[in-house]
């Protein structure tokens, strides 16, 4: 069957399965099968697929026909200019995610003149740690911005952990991210950072139901809910960022609207307390200083 051919079914296929962005999905199937890029599927519609990269697109099409998230089929999702290698132990990388980059850049343009001139020097470099890394996307996009930051990450979950050690190797950053086995902030001393960011589970239970299927049957449970509210991870993490900062260091945390000013609440102790919102104009990212 010809690739026009083999495309047109499979996008009939995922449709009928209900299937969002049915065309899109196809196609990235289709690329992944075959190894190449959209431009290759568009300039030779009428190649003919062999018989083992039909097996391989039907067996594709099956997963995602069942709901398997597609970047989990592929291996790979792309975050901040980057390709970041994914496995169902770790949270899909989102774009809202990136807000919480662009935060903590805007933070280090506002923390003291220490932090912003050299991030530094080598024998006193800005100190970051990424909590709850999943596939390390924050830690390595941050390490791409700042090259000459300490940065630390750290991560319940030890099958998470190796997915965030590969990414840091293929992007080159292995020597400049320490990865941790720790629940949050824990064995750390006081005082030990500059920047504290974070996408820590922030889905209370009550709202499973408003939760795309495939993310409650395919991504892990812990990096998506926190309990019954919501709440629940950000609660335990807001104090121990509070012993874990240096005077004047900065969180910032992804989170929800509907949490919104339940954390504005849990940081009412906190200096320049603020909510910015995502593109579609949701609150996404919680940052505030420690006085």
């Amino acid at each position: 069957m010809s690739l026009r051919n083999s495309l047109a079914t499979a996008i009939e296929r995922l449709a009928t399965a209900q299937v969002g962005s049915p065309r899109l999905n196809a196609e990235l199937l289709l690329m992944f099968t075959l190894g190449c890029d959209r431009a290759y599927l568009y300039a030779h519609p009428e190649r003919k697929l062999m018989a083992e990269e039909s097996r391989r697109y039907e067996n594709a099409l099956a997963e995602r026909a069942r709901g398997v998230p597609t970047q989990y089929i592929t291996g790979h999702q792309e975050f901040w200019g980057m390709d970041f290698i994914v496995s169902p132990a770790v949270l899909i990388p989102r774009p809202e995610t990136e807000h919480v980059i662009e935060t903590a850049l805007a933070c280090v343009g506002r923390a003291p003149l220490r932090v912003r001139s050299g991030q530094t020097s080598p024998a006193n470099p800005l100190r970051i740690v990424d909590v709850g890394t999943g596939s390390g996307c924050i830690a390595v996009a941050l390490a791409k911005e700042l090259p000459n930051a300490e940065i630390h990450a750290t991560e319940i979950s030890k099958a998470a952990l190796e997915v965030a050690r590969a990414n840091a190797a293929r992007h080159e950053f292995e020597n400049q991210i320490r990865f941790h086995h720790a629940d949050l902030l824990e064995g750390f001393e006081p005082a030990s950072f500059d920047f504290i960011v974070t996408n820590p589970p922030y889905v209370g239970e009550s709202e499973e139901d408003e939760v795309q299927l495939e993310v409650r049957k395919f991504e892990p449970r812990n990096a998506v809910f926190s309990g019954p509210t919501g709440l629940e991870v950000i609660a335990r993490l807001i104090p121990q960022s509070q012993s874990a900062l240096k005077p004047g260091g900065w969180l910032v945390s992804e989170i929800s609207g509907t949490i919104a000013e339940g954390v504005k609440s849990l940081m009412s102790d906190w200096s320049e307390v603020q909510i910015t919102n995502d593109l579609q104009g949701i609150p996404r990212v919680a940052s505030a200083r420690k006085p």
